[in-house]
């Protein structure tokens, strides 16, 4: 087995949007007569998708929740992020990523990303960022039924991939998921892949135990340890450090 293709997430793996996301929840919460978000709140809503998220905020304030009305609100939320981002001289990429792209890419592997971001916000961090003709694929949270750490998203990647590429004949397990919550690792493994657990929203420990590889920072990862691995196709390493 070989190393065929890398995935990436995109919230807290690209860019390191957090503090925006909360800010503009609150003013949704806010704009619809509701109370902003609770710390407890503040500290679930890491990794998970707007739509679960708003769901069980409004579900907790008592608010009837129709699919239009959630529809409403997640789009009023990317519009809102996109002028964001526009108020912003430099992008929060986290460090080491475009250096990880270029590697990748030199080694001819496939790229895609996987989130349950909307295709409007992934769009305008990839044009800013000079990155939107780097991915050969990208799953985003209106492609899909269902979000992490459910595999949908994972599964349509591969999917599409092997639609854009009939020779590539790609199997899940010739993928690399990177991730940075345990729902987003529990959806790759779930699709049957390996994944890279890195720590820029959860601690290191708590991903190792979950992740095959665990990193504190992109630049930690060393890609030809992680192809070697690969190519030994009877050998799997769960909870190791790359």
């Amino acid at each position: 087995m070989s190393l065929k293709a890398v995935l990436l997430d995109f919230n807290g793996v690209i860019i390191k949007d957090e503090p925006i996301h909360l800010k503009l929840i609150d003013e949704i919460l806010l704009q619809e007569n509701l109370q902003p978000q609770k710390p407890l709140e503040r500290q679930t809503c890491l990794g998970r998708s707007d739509r679960a998220y708003f769901q069980d905020l409004l579900k907790h304030r008592g608010r009837l929740v129709t699919e239009e009305y959630l529809v409403q609100l997640l789009n009023r939320k990317a519009k809102a992020y996109v002028q964001e981002l526009e108020k912003l001289e430099k992008l929060p990429l986290y460090s080491g990523i475009e250096d990880l792209i270029f590697q990748m890419r030199s080694q001819n592997l496939k790229l895609g990303l996987v989130s349950c971001a909307l295709h409007q916000e992934i769009d305008t961090v990839l044009q800013r960022a000079k990155l939107n003709d780097v991915f050969h694929v990208i799953v985003a949270g209106d492609d899909i039924r269902t979000c992490k750490p459910q595999p949908e998203g994972y599964l349509l990647a591969v999917e599409k991939l092997n639609q854009a590429y009939p020779d590539l004949n790609l199997q899940s397990q010739e993928c690399l998921a990177i991730e940075d919550t345990p729902d987003g690792i529990q959806a790759a493994k779930r699709a049957q892949m390996q994944v890279l657990g890195v720590a820029n929203t959860y601690p290191f420990h708590m991903l190792q135990r979950q992740a095959n590889w665990t990193v504190d920072y992109l630049t930690d990862l060393e890609l030809e340890r992680v192809r070697e691995i690969f190519s030994q196709q009877d050998v799997k390493i769960v909870d190791s450090e790359c």
